[in-house]
C-alpha cells in the first residue's frame, strides 16, 4: 500500500491532532517544575530592563530569557499557563522542523513517510510532550538546533548558499546560547562541512563558521564584557561542581539515566533497532534498500546525516558524563534522533511499505501514549497503602489559587519571601534580589565578594536577608532553606534550623497548602509579625 496524498494528509492531521491534545493535557494537568518559575521570572526581569549575570544569577545561556521576554505580556495575562503555551508552540515548531528535515534528506519515493515518521516520533509521546510544554530550555533549543540543520541542508542547493550556511551557523550558536551542551554541535558541523568541501558549495564551511562566530560573539560578548566572572561561573562552573557521590553511586545514576531514557522513548529506540537490523539483513543478503536507487538521494543527505548523527551522539555523551545526569536533558536532542530513525526506517520500507510503516508507527505511538505513566500523574497524588489518592485540583490550579490568596494579602508590587519563583510569577509579586534562582540561590561557602558578584546569597547574606526583609508574606515549600549550592546537597540540619529560626522570629504561620508544586511538598505560608 503506497502513501497517497490523501493518506499522507490524513495521517499527518491525526499526528498533529494527537500532538496538540497531548500538549494541551500537559499544559493544564502537568505537574509543576521548579525551573519554570525562575525561567519566567528571569524573562520578566529582562523585559523590565535587567540583564542576566550583570543584574541577577542565571545558570544557562542568555538567549532564553531574552526570547521569553517577548512573551512577557502573555505571561502577565495568563501566568504560568501563558509561558507553557509559548513553550508548547515552540516545541511543536521543533517537531515540524524535524519532519521537514527528514523529508529534505529523503529520496522522492519515501519523502512523505520519512516526514510523517519524524513528526510522530518527535511529537506523539507523552513524556516528550510534557517537557516540550513546561517552561524549560528544551523546546527553544530543539527548534534552533533542528532548524539550523534544516537550513544547513537547504543551503546545499540554494543559489545564495553562503547566506544560508551562515544562517545555519547562527542558529546553532543561538542554540548553544540557550543550552550550553548544544554547543558541541558547532565544531562537529564545521568539521563535517570542511570534510565534505569537495561536494559542498564553495566556501560552505567558512560561511557557516562566520555565521556561528558572529552569533556567538553577539550573544555572549556583551555579557562577557559586563560580568565575565558571573557568566563563566553560572554557565560553566556551576554545572561541573555538583556532588553526585562519586564511585559506584555515580555509575548507578548513569545507568538509571540510560534506563529511564529508553523507557521514555521506547518506540523510537525500538524502531531504530528494527531499521538497523533490516539494513544489516539486506546487506548480508546482498540486497539494497527498496528505493528507486541510491542516486535519487539528495547529494547533501550523506554529509548532513553524518553531522546530525555525530552531533546527537556528542550531546548525549556530554549529558551522560555529567556528574548527575537527568534523562530529560536529552529531550532537545530527540528531534534529531527522530530524524535519523525516521529516515532509516522509511528508506528500508521504501515507497511500497511507506503507508504501512507510518500507519503502524502512529498506532503504536498512540498506544504507547495511552499507556504512559505520565498520564497517571495527571490525576493521581500518590498511594496510601492499597488506595490511590486523587488530586483535589490540578497543580496549575493549586498554584493559581495560592497566588490569588497571596495577592489578596499583599499590596501590588510588594516583595514575596519565597524560594519558589513560580509563586512570584503567578501572583505578580517580586522576589527579594538574590533569590531569582529559587532553591539554587544559597551558596553558603562563598565569601561576600563572590556572592555579591554572582547575585546569590552566602550564609551571612541569607541570614541578613531573613533578619531584615520587609516582605509582608513568606511562602516556603519543601525546597526552601533545604539545599546548598553549587554541590546541590541537603543542608546540614543545624544550618537549616538556624535559618528557620530566623523566619519564625519575624513571621507567624498563616496557613498551609499540602501537596504543592514539584514533588508535592507542603507549602507553608507566613505573615510578617507586627
Amino acid at each position: 500500500m503506497r502513501l497517497t496524498r490523501r493518506l499522507f494528509l490524513g495521517l499527518g492531521g491525526a499526528a498533529l491532532a494527537a500532538a496538540l491534545a497531548l500538549a494541551a493535557a500537559n499544559l493544564v494537568l502537568g505537574d509543576l517544575n521548579q525551573d519554570e518559575g525562575w525561567y519566567l521570572y528571569a524573562a520578566r526581569l529582562v523585559a523590565s530592563g535587567r540583564l542576566p549575570y550583570r543584574d541577577f544569577a542565571f545558570t544557562q545561556g542568555p538567549v532564553m530569557p531574552l526570547v521569553y521576554a517577548a512573551f512577557e505580556p502573555l505571561t502577565q495575562a495568563a501566568g504560568l499557563a501563558g509561558g507553557r503555551l509559548a513553550t508548547a508552540l515552540l516545541g511543536l515548531a521543533a517537531s515540524l522542523a524535524a519532519a521537514g528535515l527528514a523529508r529534505r534528506l529523503a529520496a522522492p519515493g519515501w519523502r512523505g513517510s520519512a516526514a510523517l515518521c519524524a513528526l510522530i516520533l518527535a511529537s506523539v509521546n507523552v513524556y516528550h510532550s510534557y517537557y516540550f510544554t513546561v517552561v524549560k530550555t528544551y523546546s527553544l533549543t530543539a527548534l534552533l538546533l533542528t532548524g539550523g540543520f534544516w537550513i544547513l541542508a537547504h543551503a546545499w542547493t540554494s543559489r545564495r548558499a553562503g547566506v544560508w550556511f551562515a544562517a545555519a551557523g547562527a542558529l546553532m550558536a543561538l542554540a548553544a546560547g540557550v543550552r550550553s551542551s548544544a554547543g558541541i554541535v558547532l565544531p562537529i558541523a564545521l568539521a563535517g562541512l570542511w570534510l565534505a568541501r569537495r561536494g559542498a558549495p564553495r566556501g560552505a564551511w567558512l560561511a557557516y563558521g562566520a555565521g556561528a562566530a558572529a552569533a556567538g560573539v553577539s550573544v555572549f560578548g556583551p555579557f562577557l564584557l559586563a560580568a565575565p566572572d558571573a557568566l563563566i561561573y553560572c554557565v560553566v562552573r556551576f554545572h561541573t561542581l555538583r556532588d553526585a557521590g562519586g564511585g559506584l553511586i555515580t555509575w548507578a545514576f548513569k545507568a538509571g539515566f540510560l534506563s529511564r531514557l529508553v523507557q521514555a522513548y521506547f518506540v523510537l529506540f525500538a524502531l531504530g533497532v528494527a531499521a538497523l537490523l533490516a539494513t544489516w539483513a539486506r546487506r548480508r543478503a546482498g540486497a539494497v534498500a527498496p528505493e528507486p536507487g541510491a542516486r535519487t538521494l539528495p547529494r547533501e543527505a550523506g554529509p548532513v546525516l553524518r553531522m546530525l548523527g555525530a552531533g546527537a551522539a556528542a550531546i548525549s555523551l556530554v549529558h551522560f558524563l555529567a556528574p548527575f545526569p537527568y534523562e530529560d536533558y536529552q529531550v532537545f536532542v530527540m528531534p534529531l534522533a527522530a530524524v535519523l530513525v525516521a529516515w532509516a526506517a522509511a528508506r528500508q520500507a521504501g515507497p511500497r511499505g511507506a503507508a504501512w510503516l507510518t500507519l503502524g508507527l502512529l498506532i503504536v505511538s498512540l498506544g504507547a501514549a495511552g499507556s504512559s505513566p505520565v498520564n497517571q500523574d495527571w490525576f493521581i497524588q500518590g498511594r496510601d497503602r492499597i488506595w490511590w489518592k486523587i488530586k483535589d485540583r490540578t497543580p496549575l490550579q493549586k498554584l493559581r489559587d495560592t497566588a490569588a490568596r497571596l495577592r489578596a494579602e499583599a499590596p501590588p508590587g510588594s516583595l514575596l519571601l519565597t524560594l519558589d519563583p513560580y509563586l512570584a510569577v503567578e501572583s505578580g509579586l517580586a522576589l527579594p534580589r538574590g533569590l531569582e534562582m529559587g532553591q539554587f540561590s544559597y551558596f553558603p561557602e562563598l565569601d561576600d565578594r563572590q556572592a555579591a558578584a554572582l547575585h546569590v546569597f552566602n550564609r551571612a547574606g541569607l541570614e541578613r536577608l531573613l533578619q531584615t526583609t520587609e516582605a509582608p508574606l513568606a511562602a516556603m515549600s519543601g525546597y526552601a532553606l533545604a539545599i546548598r549550592a553549587p554541590e546541590i546537597l541537603p543542608l546540614d540540619p543545624a544550618d537549616e534550623e538556624r535559618l528557620w529560626s530566623l523566619v519564625r522570629a519575624r513571621y507567624e504561620p498563616a496557613g498551609e497548602v499540602p501537596h504543592f508544586g514539584q514533588a508535592a511538598t507542603t507549602l507553608r505560608l507566613f505573615r510578617k509579625k507586627e
